[in-house]
């Protein structure tokens, strides 16, 4: 199966989803929203700007053709000024919320997400995301022996003392976190939109912030053809999207903040999956007779984690997501998917 077919099947059920969620928010369409749809839109856009025009701003955070995005003094600057951005922008949605006089239901740390931590939806959030991520699962921590490393918690050592590591699973998520929901999606809320459109249209901005990673791209690999950067960077916005969509859906179901953070750095540490060709484990050689049926029977139950996964992860999606603090209750959408 390739990989468009996937992506062609997944934005198909994300269309179905789409019709569920807005069957399901019944704002009072009678009452004039304290901030309007298109202001609510303009905030996010205004905080992506914010959030990424500082990064090129400044030499010590521009990658160049003689300083990568890579070098740790790049790494240290643009998260000084992601934290700085984030801040800034958290600080301008509670200031929002606080004196919305009364359009928000909860208390203005509430609707970011801040408290409660929600520690029962953050297990819950991690297990389903797991279930989905159970194919990538076996092949990184069974057959590519990545579990001896966990053995000795050598992987949190790497976080902890690698700026690579520092920026992808830790500040990276705490920080598009930050932005792209707890600062973000209280705005939509707050106007009124629909759930499927915060679900469904926050995450295109989120995509979009991410197409920044072109220019990067282009720069320290001139090399690349353009059409296949063009391709490279079609295929972030289209999977950054698809997981903005979740994880904004995760934060609305659980409204927890750390939740979405750790969902996030799960999925950072894990990547995409393969959607094609053979896996093997490590203690496999590549001679010898019977290396090609035992390939295949890894592979087949590789495959098996994949579908499954997905089938999991969906069935999983309300009861592992439940909680009181809830926008998007489970009986009302039990009901609208059974219309």
């Amino acid at each position: 199966m390739s990989s468009l077919t996937v992506l062609s099947s997944i934005l198909g059920y994300g269309a179905k989803f789409n019709t569920h969620l807005d069957a399901i928010s019944s704002p009072d369409r009678d009452a004039s929203p304290f901030l309007s749809p298109g202001g609510a839109f303009g905030l996010l856009v205004l905080y992506t700007l914010v959030y990424i025009v500082p990064l090129y701003g400044s030499p010590r955070t521009r990658p160049s053709p003689t300083l990568s995005r890579d070098d740790p003094r790049v790494i240290r600057a643009r998260i000084r000024s992601a934290l700085a951005s984030t801040v800034s922008c958290s600080i301008c949605t509670y200031f929002i919320l606080s004196n919305s006089h009364g359009s928000v239901e909860s208390t203005p740390l509430h609707a970011m997400g801040y408290w409660p931590l929600g520690l029962r939806e953050t297990a819950g959030s991690l297990l389903l995301t797991a279930i989905l991520f159970a194919a990538p699962l076996y092949e990184t921590l069974l057959l590519d022996g990545l579990w001896v490393d966990w053995v000795t918690l050598r992987p949190l050592h790497d976080l902890w003392t690698t700026w690579t590591g520092w920026r992808n699973i830790a500040m990276g998520p705490l920080t598009e976190e930050l932005l792209f929901r707890s600062a973000s999606v209280p705005l939509f809320l707050l106007a009124r939109m629909s759930l499927g459109s915060t679900v469904f249209l926050t995450p295109i901005v989120f995509g979009l912030a991410h197409i920044h990673h072109f220019y990067e791209f282009r720069i320290t690999h001139p090399e690349v053809p353009l059409a296949a950067a063009i391709a490279r960077s079609i295929l972030q916005f289209s999977y950054t999207s698809l997981f903005g969509a979740y994880a904004t859906f995760v934060f609305l179901r659980t409204r927890s903040l750390l939740a979405v953070v750790l969902v996030h750095a799960l999925c950072n540490s894990i990547g995409l999956p393969r959607f094609s060709g053979s896996v093997r484990p490590y203690w496999v050689g590549g001679r010898g007779p019977s290396s090609p049926a035992s390939a295949h029977t890894w592979t087949v139950l590789y495959y098996l984690l994949l579908f499954g996964g997905a089938w999991g992860w969906w069935a999983g999606l309300m009861p592992l997501t439940a909680s009181p603090m809830s926008t998007i209750e489970a009986d009302t959408w039990s009901a609208t998917s059974q219309a």
